[in-house]
């Protein structure tokens, strides 16, 4: 039997998904992440968080192993006019973390995820820090 991926322990589609409901609202409250304007401008407006949920999914899905759907920009795009620096980024990072506790993921998985969040700093970090 082949080992799980992590995608499928951390639940599949409908585990991913409601993590990122959890995430998206801690995300969109937390005033680290929001004290970049630009960050900000987008978090700021409730229209958003739909859709800015199913593309954190999609892209969770995908970077967990599972199936290719994510249909956004690569992260270098993504966040090129969001000028986000290393703090910025640790204030995401802590509220995925937190939400990764708060859903009681096992440290297993947790530490695996957060791994693959950590490889990703380079293509988001566009700033240093102030």
């Amino acid at each position: 039997m082949a080992e799980q991926t992590l995608f499928e322990r951390l639940g599949g589609v409908y585990g991913i998904a409601g993590a990122v409901d959890v995430l998206v609202d801690r995300l969109f409250a937390n005033a680290s992440v929001n004290a970049n304007e630009a960050v900000h401008a987008h978090h700021g407006d409730p229209a958003n968080a739909a859709g800015y949920k199913f593309l954190v999914t999609a892209w969770s899905i995908q970077a967990a192993g599972g199936p290719q759907c994510y249909p956004g920009q690569d992260m270098v795009q993504a966040h090129d006019t969001l000028h986000i620096d290393d703090a910025q980024f640790d204030a995401v990072a802590m509220e995925i973390a937190a939400t990764l506790n708060f859903l009681g993921v096992p440290a297993a998985e947790h530490t695996e995820f957060m791994t693959v969040i950590e490889s990703y700093r380079p293509q988001v970090v566009q700033a240093a820090a102030a």
